[in-house]
């Protein structure tokens, strides 16, 4: 798309703005369902459980637009992937604490505004979010070349300080660190006066792109990458919990991999390899295998996976593939060495390796290891030091922006990956 062509629905379209898509959701999804009481459903307008009902749609929709807010930041995802799980959410939990309460409400009321609220964005990302690109005018100063490169943006490299020349621009970027002439510095004073985004260069790369760059990492961006703690220690408890509770179905399933793997010839069911855990500490992992047992001198090479992997069983594909050789990890969480998500754990002989030929790669063990993490839902399965060099910029930017939302979002992309075999080898 050129710069001077436009989606088929304009940027600054009524459709696209936030505001306008809260109210209609508002409307569509609490104020439409409330009004239907009498002529179209059962029930008054104004008595409790009708009441309790509107009320409730409202709080669900509050809470669903704030979670698609805090998701929409990260990069590589789409609008559609988080409309209908922020919307269970939101409504699930309104009617979980109703349950709880034993609050009258209106339970088809609550259904109607569920399933209008999700008609409604659903129609919204067709007809308007779907085709929009942004666009973003870049200063032409300091480290900006490299944003050009990102081709899910269209950029527009200004050639003059006007703010007449950011017309039909999202935001506005520059590299604050540069030496900029005191007519481009007053342009972004009056940008931002204007009401205007303005982004600096290194933040912007990183939310597009999904990495920290490794090459300018200081004393200074340590700390900036340290994870929030608070959340670090909510984050394994939730992940105990989650596996306890998941247990139960786990196992039978768990059961009858097992007997499809000692069907299909010799071998342990399990693999077994050592690995480098949280705080670089050694953790025993646990896999269903999936090749064929051999005797290898190269403990490296062995320890890799390449495309086409003879050594890979016709069950062990099937596993790969819906990334379910994983699923024995679960017993790695119930053990507190590992979570759902975070950046994966690396075989010992390969850390080694890692560690020699890669600046800071062992700050990637500040976290907890993961079943399913940031790269493997951006990049997939890696094994050379070139690779791991990009994996490591993935797993920096996870830790840099450790959150709940970062690891909803890693979660929803995992379903995806899970169905369709991203990265798997």
């Amino acid at each position: 798309m050129r710069h001077d062509q436009l989606p088929r629905v304009a940027q600054g379209s009524l459709l696209t703005r936030k505001r306008f898509q809260f109210a209609g959701a508002m409307i569509i999804g609490a104020l439409l369902p409330w009004w239907a009481r009498g002529p179209l459903l059962p029930g008054e307008l104004f008595e409790a459980a009708s009441l309790n009902g509107l009320a409730g749609n409202v709080v669900a929709i509050v809470i669903a637009f704030w979670m698609r807010l805090s998701i929409e930041t990260y990069p590589g995802i789409r609008r559609s992937y988080v409309i209908f799980p922020s919307a269970l959410t939101g409504h699930g939990l309104v009617v979980v604490w109703f349950v709880l309460t034993r609050f009258p409400y209106d339970r088809v009321g609550l259904a109607a505004g569920f399933v209008l609220h999700v008609a409604w964005l659903y129609l919204l990302y067709v007809y308007a979010d779907r085709d929009i690109r942004r666009r973003i005018a870049i200063v032409p100063f300091g480290e900006t070349a490299g944003l050009r490169q990102i081709d899910t943006i269209d950029w527009l490299p200004l050639s003059r300080p006007r703010l007449h020349d950011v017309r039909g621009c999202n935001a506005i970027v520059a590299d604050f660190a540069a030496d900029l002439p005191d007519e481009w510095e007053a342009f972004l004073a009056d940008a931002a006066l204007d009401g205007r985004i303005v982004y600096q260069v290194k933040q912007l790369s990183e939310s597009l792109t999904g990495r920290v760059e490794l090459e300018h990492l200081s004393e200074n961006s340590f700390g900036s990458l340290l994870p929030a703690r608070g959340y670090f220690h909510l984050k394994g408890l939730i992940d105990f919990l989650f596996a306890l509770f998941l247990l139960p179905v786990a196992l039978p399933l768990m059961a009858v991999i097992a007997l499809a793997i000692r069907a299909e010839g010799s071998g342990p069911v399990l693999f077994r390899q050592k690995r480098v855990g949280h705080a670089g500490k050694s953790v025993t992992v646990y896999k269903f295998r999936t090749m064929q047992p051999v005797e290898a001198g190269d403990e490296r090479r062995a320890a890799m996976t390449n495309d086409g992997d003879e050594r890979i069983t016709d069950v062990g594909k099937w596993l790969r593939h819906l990334r379910l050789d994983e699923l024995p990890q679960i017993f790695n969480i119930l053990k507190w060495e590992m979570s759902w998500i975070g950046p994966r754990p690396e075989a010992e002989v390969l850390s080694v390796w890692y560690t020699s030929e890669i600046p800071f790669y062992r700050y990637r063990h500040v976290v907890k290891p993961g079943i399913s993490g940031w790269a493997q839902v951006n990049q997939g399965h890696v094994a050379e030091v070139d690779e791991v060099h990009r994996k490591l910029q993935y797993d920096f930017y996870y830790i840099k922006y450790f959150s709940p939302w970062l690891d909803l979002l890693i979660l929803l992309r995992t379903v995806k990956t899970m169905l369709t075999g991203f990265g798997s080898r």
